[in-house]
């Protein structure tokens, strides 16, 4: 707390009878500024009591500025006020301004004391010197007594300095002085500093005393001088008393100092005790939260474990159960095979088929008696070709040379193979694939077109003395054939597997293009396949020994990658022209000794030896015994086939008309319309690299398909282009044969 005066006062010297105030007038009251601690100002109080004492004395008004806290104790600490609630602060200055009182009340007994009657005034002010000066201006005050500074040497050299000194003295110390207003009604006022009375009036003044103030007009007696000596004596008890109680404040001050970096000190291990406590409190929970876990876990895990032993002794049970009840379900199974078979014998005989009739209803049918005239009563000599599952028939039916195929009645798979064969070939239009024109239910007949130039095994055996076929015209029959399996394996909404591919079923029309016939076993697909799932299952696999998969025929498992094997058979047969018996393996030591030329079928002209050898790679890889090392036929087999057949098609087209015509007779295949299957008149290109006539491919075109007719693979492009020089050579053969 601050006090009312520029520094501590020090004890003054007595006063004496020569100063004794001037008479005041009644009623006039004397300001004396006091702190709270008496113990500093008791000394300022004692001079203004000796100076004014005695008849006429004026009433004192003791003065005091209470400067608000800057800072307050709170919990061992210091804190700033303006962190503090509106509250705290009222109920900590209220107690600070009571204790200011009861100091005031301690004064007042010393006035009482002295016979001076004394009251009590406090101003609120945040700056000492600042609340004086306008203390003085609001209550008119005219007589002032505060305590001087407590330095001694800072006041003994302000009283020895005149009033110009003095200012400069002000400044250069660093003492703030407060200017008071002129028309302020102060008009005495003394400060009181060790035996030094400075008096001011009006404007600042200093009067300097003697330094023996109780020399009375030159009047020096003993008396006098003995009171001095004894003054003396007081004042320099008095300034060891003020050195003394400087020396206990710096003491009381470095006590607060440490006292509060103790309490801070205290505070930051309270904290750190509270949060320790805080963490075990945690971890005592987590600990105790987990052993509940354990314990819960541990019941739990007998739990388990009881009910595991019952399952085990349950699974024993169901075990034996499930024994008797696989025997069960295999003799249940044995009748249901057994009555399957006697139903389908049952078909066979009855011939009734609901299936079988939606599926032909898009085919023609024919008459028996109309297959029977066309095969002259099925006459022997008419008769082209026989298997087990029958014998074909040429045959001339409504104006149209056509082959006629009546399956063996006295095979039980008479029938199934019958609608198999119907179901498949009218669903599926190809160049490649035989076009299936009708049917005789009754006769058990089908009728295809007529291929003048046999299958495939013909022309490689060269049966009827038959020219034998280019290495030209075997590259585009491998073509062919692999555009064909691509359509059926690609086909929508459900794939089929030809299943019985071999050379004895691959026909050749007379234009040397091959199509694919013998679909009495193949099969449609229900799943969308992949070359690793089983798609179809028989218990009796069926085919020509030589050209079946052999996973087919260990596990019955049929995919798409069942034609690829046979394929490859084909591939190998056509460069070699041998049989399919050991012929892979003959294939596969001259790949591997480097002399593949020398079991090239010398018939077919000279090979190139890139294409041979590539053809004998992708027939070696396509007869690989497991499935998953196969190539796949669109993706892998026809990327190499293709630049092949465009190759051989146009070395066959640039052969004059004579030497085709020598080599295939008749009308050259090239000249075949893939779709209508006929002379081109205005032979296009489209982009799967095939030629069209025109109208044909505009019309197929136009239908919607996004397709090749050839391979059934998405066209990259609708563009069409003339083909200039296939145009003339079929201009120039027309004119030489005068159509």
């Amino acid at each position: 707390m601050a006090s009312a005066t520029a520094g501590s006062s020090s004890p003054p010297t007595p006063p004496r009878a020569d100063d004794s105030p001037e008479p005041s007038l009644p009623g006039e009251k004397v300001y004396v500024a006091v702190g709270r601690e008496m113990a500093e100002f008791r000394a300022t109080l004692l001079w203004a009591l000796h100076k004014f004492a005695g008849a006429g004395a004026p009433s004192f008004v003791l003065l005091h500025v209470y400067s608000p806290p800057k800072f307050l104790p709170l919990m061992g600490a210091r804190i700033p006020a303006a962190q503090v609630g509106e509250q705290e602060l009222a109920a900590y200055k209220k107690m600070e301004l009571q204790r200011v009182d009861h100091g005031l009340d301690q004064y007042t007994h010393l006035c009482a004391q002295g016979k001076i009657h004394a009251e009590k005034l406090v101003v609120e002010a945040d700056d000492v010197g600042q609340g004086l000066v306008e203390l003085i201006s609001e209550h008119h005050v005219t007589e002032l007594v505060m305590g001087a500074a407590a330095d001694m040497h800072h006041t003994k050299k302000a009283i020895q300095l005149s009033h110009e000194e003095m200012q400069e003295y002000r400044q250069s110390s660093g003492v703030t002085h407060y200017p008071v207003d002129k028309s302020a009604s102060l008009s005495e006022m003394w400060c009181v500093a060790n035996t030094w009375l400075c008096k001011s009036i009006g404007e600042p003044q200093i009067e300097r005393t003697s330094s023996d103030p109780f020399d009375i007009s030159g009047k020096n007696n003993v008396e006098e001088s003995h009171e001095s000596h004894n003054f003396q004596h007081i004042l320099r008890d008095l300034e060891s008393a003020r050195k003394e109680a400087y020396e206990e404040k710096c003491r009381r001050e470095k006590a607060e100092r440490e006292l509060f970096e103790a309490l801070q000190k205290a505070q930051t291990s309270e904290n750190s005790y509270f949060r320790e406590m805080k963490q075990k409190n945690e971890l005592e929970e987590k600990l105790t939260t987990i052993m509940e876990e354990i314990e819960s876990l541990t019941v739990r895990t007998d739990e388990l474990c009881a009910k595991l032993q019952g399952e085990r002794e349950q699974r024993t049970v169901l075990e034996k159960r499930g024994a008797h009840s696989d025997r069960i379900i295999k003799d249940l199974m044995l009748q249901r095979d057994k009555a399957l078979r006697e139903t389908e014998a049952l078909r066979a005989r009855k011939g009734e088929s609901t299936a079988t009739e939606e599926r032909t209803m898009h085919i023609t049918e024919f008459s028996y008696s109309e297959i029977k005239e066309a095969t002259n009563n099925f006459d022997h000599s008419m008769k082209i070709g026989e298997s087990v599952y029958g014998s074909v028939y040429k045959g001339f039916l409504r104006h149209t040379n056509v082959a006629i195929k009546k399956l063996n009645p006295e095979t039980t798979q008479t029938q199934s193979q019958f609608s198999q064969e119907v179901e498949i070939l009218s669903r599926v239009r190809h160049p490649n694939l035989v076009t299936l024109v009708g049917a005789c239910k009754d006769a058990q007949a089908l009728v295809y077109e007529y291929m003048p130039n046999g299958s495939l095994d013909d022309r490689l055996a060269c049966k009827d003395n038959s020219k034998p076929l280019s290495w030209q015209l075997r590259t585009r029959i491998a073509s062919n054939i692999c555009s064909a399996l691509i359509f059926l394996h690609s086909n929508k909404p459900h794939s089929i597997v030809h299943s019985d591919l071999k050379a004895s079923n691959i026909l050749v029309d007379g234009n040397n293009v091959a199509k694919l016939s013998g679909f009495g076993v193949s099969q449609i697909l229900t799943d969308q396949f992949k070359a690793t799932t089983t798609l179809y299952r028989y218990t009796h696999p069926k085919g020509s020994f030589v050209y079946i998969d052999p996973e087919y025929l260990v596990s019955g498992d049929l995919t798409p990658l069942s034609d690829v094997y046979s394929f490859g058979i084909i591939l190998l047969r056509l460069l070699t022209g041998r049989s399919g018996f050991g012929l892979l393996k003959e294939v596969q030591q001259a790949m591997d000794r480097g002399c593949l030329q020398a079991i090239l079928d010398s018939s077919a002209g000279e090979w190139p030896s890139m294409y041979a050898e590539q053809l004998a790679e992708m027939g070696l890889r396509c007869c690989n015994i497991r499935r998953k090392n196969r190539p796949d036929l669109q993706t892998e087999v026809w990327t190499v086939l293709e630049p092949m057949f465009k190759s051989a098609s146009v070395m066959l087209c640039s052969l004059s008309f004579k030497s085709v015509s020598e080599d295939l007779g008749g009308v050259p295949s090239y000249f075949i319309c893939p779709i209508l299957q006929d002379v081109m008149r205005d032979p296009l290109i489209a982009a799967d690299g095939f030629t069209y006539e025109a109208e044909a491919i505009r019309e197929w075109l136009d239908s919607g398909h996004q397709t090749s007719p050839m391979t059934n693979l998405e066209l990259p492009h609708r563009d069409l282009l003339p083909n200039h020089a296939l145009r003339s050579a079929i201009q120039e053969w027309l004119q030489t044969n005068g159509n």
